[in-house]
């Protein structure tokens, strides 16, 4: 929020008031102080000079120099003993109230993820906890955010009337559906993210979801099988806690936190940065959505850019899921945008974003606050654009459909997808973090390897589905060639990582079976020997919490990406 609008200053421009702090390489909003300045003597000749709690040279009540969007910090200068001929000394600054404090904010923050009815793009955040409206999920999403551990946040965009000039959009008299959806996966180590969208036509089975009501009543609303994944917000009272547990329902992960917006935010985006560059293959007049663009590249804002995103006639087949391609498209290049040197260079545009954003989110309450907010926004800060992957759920046609209006999900590819974002594995080629750990850990899978016949195993069930031990058992006897293998029953207690226990003599072995299950380094457990029912040697294969199914590989590095279609959001990209 700016200066005037806050009572902090007059005629002071918020956006001249942006400084570089060489501490952190992040520019702070300064303003005058909220105390009084007072004048004490010169270090040199004893006269009066003005001090401030800012650190900075106070600023009268003229306009910034033209064309000065950011002043460089200067360092302060002793003053003079009179003012010079032909100067008028500096200006007292006006008292302010001793409880109205500035709030400083990373003026490099890459934009927050923040999504419309169809659309959205990293936002950089800068606003009060009043501006953000804020939702109580209970146990549908995490408690707090971590800056050390994954995270996943559902990006909900609805199509709800609300807003000014938005009566003409969306369904007339929507609750509000999730009519676009987008789970954002940002691994641990912050060198990829994944956007999956989720279409609104997708079949599902929502569960039954605890809620507070607009009036403060608490009320669990039934599920429903087989319906439309837009459903599962604002039909029958449900709020975005439901979402999140259908999605959960339907891939198997677990949001721990969502952002919703409505038709407004693409609007006031676009509008903040001054366009967002767009690209289509083929001229576009579509009369539906108001939406005209010559070929190849043009700019988009406001009114238009919402219309880009929300054409469902101007692309493909004229489907849900063409859409979702041009929406990505478009988030892509917002993306690109609002990371530029042109915008996290200029404050004022930085002020606008805050302010677009800050009107257009609701959030669950778990991280509805703006410290929370600014701990995400800098963990995203450090994601590559070149490494955020966009895909979308493997679907197809609804076989229980004579006129094709919705579809289900593809079991021969979905799973995989579901579990690499699960397990943390990137849709792009990274540069791993080298640690000595690491390169320790790696060091097991280096090496000969014996031949499967040769491999000694016993197999245990420490937290996988019932029959798990066996159906590998079969895989391992069957397809592997691991003759010598046999189930040893459950595991004294469940683990949550499947590991393989082994003599260092069985070091070769160990490879062998490390390579045909897909084991990491750090599943692999040199120990003491053990001795199968023959009185044998044999080594220990516990399958935990993870273990995918018989046959299925576990670890990052022999998992191919499965064949979706998918973008990163560094590619310039046409809409056709």
């Amino acid at each position: 929020m700016d200066a005037q609008g806050r009572g902090r200053a007059d005629n002071i421009d918020p956006a001249d008031q942006w400084v570089l702090n060489p501490n952190t390489g992040e520019y702070e909003l300064r303003l005058p102080s909220s105390a009084p300045q007072s004048a004490v003597p010169s270090p040199r000749s004893g006269a009066p000079r003005a001090t401030g709690s800012t650190g900075g040279r106070a600023r009268g009540r003229g306009t910034p120099a033209p064309g000065r969007e950011v002043p460089a910090q200067r360092r302060r200068r002793a003053a003079p003993e009179e003012p010079p001929p032909g100067r008028r000394g500096r200006r007292p600054v006006k008292k302010k109230s001793k409880g109205k404090k500035v709030l400083l904010w990373t003026g490099g923050t890459m934009a927050f993820v923040v999504l419309t009815a169809c659309t959205g793009g990293y936002l950089y955040l800068k606003h009060l906890e009043g501006n953000v409206s804020t939702t109580d999920v209970g146990s549908a999403g995490s408690s707090s955010f971590k800056k050390d551990e994954a995270f996943n946040i559902l990006i909900i965009g609805t199509d709800k009337r609300t807003g000014a000039g938005n009566e003409g959009y969306g369904d007339k008299g929507s609750v509000g559906h999730a009519d676009t959806t987008i789970l954002l996966h940002v691994a641990k180590d912050r060198s990829n993210a994944t956007a999956l969208s989720i279409p609104r036509d997708l079949i599902v089975d929502i569960p039954d979801c605890p809620t507070t009501q607009e009036d403060g009543t608490k009320t669990v609303v039934p599920g429903s099988s087989g319906v439309r994944f837009n459903t599962s917000l604002g039909e029958s009272g449900r709020d975005a806690g439901c979402t999140m547990r259908t999605v959960k329902e339907a891939t198997g992960i677990q949001p721990d936190h969502f952002m919703m917006a409505d038709f407004n935010a693409v609007k006031t985006l676009t509008t903040a940065v001054d366009g967002v560059e767009v690209c289509v293959e083929h001229a576009v007049d579509d009369e539906k959505s108001k939406l005209k663009l010559p070929a190849g590249k043009s700019k988009v804002e406001g009114e238009q850019a919402l219309a880009f995103v929300r054409t469902r006639h101007a692309f493909g087949n004229e489907g849900d899921l063409d859409r979702i391609k041009v929406q990505q498209q478009f988030l892509g290049s917002l993306m690109r945008k609002m990371s530029s040197s042109d915008t996290l260079t200029s404050p004022s545009k930085l002020v606008k974003l805050a302010e677009a954003a800050t009107k257009a989110l609701t959030v669950d309450s778990a991280i509805g606050n703006v410290g929370t907010l600014k701990d995400i926004a800098l963990e995203l800060k450090k994601v590559p654009t070149k490494n955020i992957t966009f895909t979308t759920v493997p679907v197809k046609d609804n076989p229980a459909e004579k006129v094709k209006a919705t579809v289900v999900v593809n079991e021969a590819t979905a799973p995989q997808v579901f579990d690499m974002i699960k397990n943390d594995i990137s849709f792009t080629e990274v540069k791993q973090k080298q640690k000595k750990e690491a390169a320790a850990v790696a060091a097991r899978l280096k090496g000969e390897k014996s031949d499967p016949a040769e491999v000694r195993v016993r197999i245990l069930n420490g937290g996988a589905p019932a029959g798990s031990a066996q159906k590998e058992l079969a895989f391992l006897q069957t397809e592997a060639g691991v003759t010598k293998s046999e189930n040893a029953g459950n595991a004294p207690a469940e683990v949550a990582k499947t590991t393989l226990e082994y003599d260092p003599a069985q070091a070769d072995e160990a490879r062998r079976l490390a390579d045909i299950l897909g084991l990491s380094g750090s599943a692999m457990k040199p120990g003491e020997s053990v001795t199968n029912a023959q009185g044998l040697p044999t080594m220990t294969l516990t399958l935990g919490k993870d273990f995918k199914g018989a046959g299925v590989k576990l670890n990052a590095a022999s998992m191919e990406t499965p064949d979706v279609e998918k973008s990163t959001a560094d590619k310039v990209q046409c809409a056709s």
